[in-house]
Order: structure tokens, then C-alpha cells, then sequence
């Protein structure tokens, strides 16, 4: 009968991922945004750009 050898801790990776990271174990600390607030800051964005594109000229006095 072959002996297994024991499995590397977190599971063994396949032959062919040998060397890639794998993703789900580099999730560390960094900054936590949620998608509708990324949503929400590129609106809020969009509108101060037209807003500056239209009214612009006469709030800074070109």
C-alpha cells in the first residue's frame, strides 16, 4: 500500500498552482469600502464636475 505524505497546512494545492498566490490567504487588514459607497463617491464626483463645468467660471471669477 503507498503512504501519503501529509498535507500542507490550509490544503494542498494542486501540481499546476505551484508558486501562485493564492487570494483567499493574502486578505489582510487595508482599507474596507463598500461597493454602493464607491458607487456613491463616483456620482458625487461626476456632479461637482458638472458643476464646476457649469457654474464654475462665476464661483471662482474667471
Amino acid at each position: 500500500m503507498v503512504k501519503r505524505k501529509p498535507q500542507a497546512v490550509g490544503g494542498a494545492m494542486p501540481a499546476t498552482g505551484a508558486g501562485l498566490i493564492r487570494y483567499f490567504d493574502e486578505d489582510e487588514g487595508g482599507l474596507k469600502i463598500r461597493p454602493e459607497a464607491v458607487v456613491a463617491i463616483c456620482v458625487v464626483v461626476i456632479v461637482v464636475g458638472i458643476l464646476l463645468q457649469v457654474f464654475g467660471a462665476e464661483l471662482l471669477g474667471f
